[in-house]
Parts: structure tokens; sequence; C-alpha cells
């Protein structure tokens, strides 16, 4: 259930969460480190994770849930975000984009994930001095496991980098889920279109329909990424690293495969439909056809039957010992004539 609370006429920066209703609490993990040191913390309050803030390490506090906004509002006012940001950030339907403000910049862009079927989450991530804040919905899981293993056990240069490297890799790994995505997309494609070509029904034109609305909305969710990552490789932030901008390039080639991908498999679903509705058409055509010669074939017969069928008194064949089989010679020689001549046109 999407939860939609009143927000016109409210001032600009009103926080109002927008999104599924939700009752869990708030998750805050905390995880400090350089590059002999390591500390990782989950809190439920954000005055006892704040006791733990270590300012000569790299610090990323994970908020996982964002329907809280009393907790958003209060990080927002420790850490000096602005409350415009603070109002993108509870707004799951946000537009991804990147803004640079004066002490820091943000991220806002789409985890997708598979379950059943296609999910989007919104994360924000905010790079500061020293330190990356990201906010994520509540759905069960994440695309920063393999960072987190890479920090637990050193691997990597990670643990050698800044803050702003750690935003990047947090980036990276959310486009890197676009490719798995799209992996997933691709298999149901193929099946699609090998039920395609056996036997089409009404089922696979539903399951078109349906992996177009799914190409839509994975469309509506990645393409501004390119636009993203472009504008925060180009923006002049002192917080963002030259040696960073190398890296920020390649996210930005990555984004740009993905959206290749995603056109691609839009106008492979737009040329499987076509396929569709031609194979439907062609059908229709051969019932007409196979109709059209019956009818052909039967039409001079039926005028014979129906000449002789009127039983005038002078007809002279009525009185004829063999009129009744030469009648029937006749529509079979007619009938005979009609499919040879069908067979030889290759109708038949």
């Amino acid at each position: 259930m999407v939860q939609h609370k009143k927000t016109i006429g409210a001032p600009p920066g009103t926080v109002v969460y927008q999104g599924e209703e939700r009752t869990e609490k708030v998750r805050i993990t905390l995880i400090e480190y350089n590059e002999t040191e390591f500390i990782e913390k989950d809190f439920y309050d954000l005055s006892e994770c704040l006791n733990y803030v270590n300012p000569a390490m790299v610090m990323w506090m994970n908020v996982d849930g964002i329907h809280r906004e009393e907790l958003i509002e209060a990080i927002g006012k420790k850490f000096n975000i602005h409350p415009l940001t603070l109002e993108d950030v509870v707004n799951t339907n946000q537009r991804p984009k990147f803004e640079d403000y004066e002490n820091y910049v943000v991220a806002i862009m789409k985890m997708l994930y598979y379950d059943t079927e296609l999910h989007a989450e919104q994360l924000s991530v905010v790079l500061m001095e020293g330190m990356v804040i990201s906010f994520q919905e509540v759905h069960g899981g994440d695309a920063f496991d393999l960072i987190r293993t890479r920090i637990r056990q050193g691997k990597g240069r990670i643990r050698k980098m800044k803050a702003d490297y750690l935003a990047y890799a947090l980036i990276d790994a959310v486009v890197d889920c676009y490719f798995n995505i799209l992996e997933k997309i691709g298999d149901k494609i193929e099946l699609l279109e090998e039920e395609l070509i056996a036997e089409p029904s009404k089922e696979t034109m539903q399951k078109l329909h349906f992996m177009k609305r799914e190409m839509i909305f994975v469309r509506k969710a990645i393409w501004p990424m390119r636009e993203l990552v472009n504008n925060m490789d180009r923006c002049e932030t002192t917080l963002i690293q030259t040696s960073t901008d190398i890296y920020l390039r390649d996210v930005h080639d990555h984004v740009v495969r993905v959206i290749d991908t995603v056109e691609t498999y839009r106008d492979l679903l737009s040329g499987m439909m076509d396929i569709y509705l031609s194979s439907v058409s062609n059908k229709m055509n051969e019932v007409m056809k196979v109709l059209t010669i019956i009818t052909t074939i039967f039409v001079p017969v039926t005028f014979i039957a129906g000449v002789y069928g009127m039983n005038f008194e002078f007809m002279p064949e009525l009185h004829s010992r063999w009129g009744y089989p030469l009648t029937w010679l006749a529509m079979l020689t007619i009938m005979f004539s009609l499919m040879m001549y069908f067979k030889k046109k290759k109708w038949l």
C-alpha cells in the first residue's frame, strides 16, 4: 500500500514521507575505517550512533528506512543537510538526480532488484568531508554486500581511499545490479521469443505487454543515471578528488552500456509484438483461404443442384434415365477440375 500524504501548499523543504506504509524500526549501520582499523555497529537510536563517530576515520552511515520523518530531520539537522535534500530523500517517487551543495553533494537513484517481479528502491547517497550517508528503503536487501565485505577484509583500494571513493563504490554497485537485472530480463525475452515462434497464444500477448511495461519501468529508473554520473564527474566540488574522476567516467561508460541494452530489449519486444500480430493475421488469412476455396468449389455445384431442384414440369432432364448420374458426374467433374486448378496455382 502506497502512502501519499498531503503536500500541496506545504512550504518547500517540508519532510513528508511518500512511499509504502511501513512500521519497521529504522536501522542505522555505522561503518568506520582507515587502512589499519575497522568498526561496524548497528543502532536504532541516532544519539547512540553519534557517540561512536570518529572524525579521524572515513565514516559510512547507512540508514535502512526513510519512513520515520523525525529521524531524517534529526540527521539533516546534525549534519547540516538542506531541507530540500531531505524532502527528496523521503519522496520515493523522486527522479534520479545529482545536486551540489556548499558542504555536500547528493546523488539520488533507483536500486533495482528481483524477487518474484521487478522492484525499485530509492537510494540517496550524501557525500560530505570524510563521510558518506546513504538513505534507502527497507526491502530486505541491497547491492552493497560486496562493498561491506571488501571493507571488512581490507581488500582492494577502498580502505586506502577517502569518502569520495566510497560514494563512487556505492553508485558503481547499483549500476552493476542493473546488469544483473537486464540479464534476467534477457533470459525472459529469449523464452518468450521461443514461445512466440513455437505456438503463440493470448497468454503470449499478455506476457509481451507485461514485459513492455517492465522495460518502461527499467528505462525510467536507468535513463537519468547517465546525466547523474556525468554531472557528478563534471562538478567542481572539492569533495570529489581528481583521482576519483577516472572511476566516475568508468561508471558513466557502464551506464551507457546499460541504456543501450535497455533500448535493444525495447526494440526486440516491439518487434516480437509485430511478429505476434503478423502471426495471428496469417493464421486468419489461412482460415479465410480454406473457407474461400471450399465456397468456390461448391458454388457451381450448388447452382446445378438449385437448377434441378426447381421441379418444373417441362424440364426434359427430369424424365431422362441418365439425368441423375449425369448431373452427379457433371458436379464431380467441376469439383475435381477446380481442385486441380487450385493445386496448380499452389493455393492448396
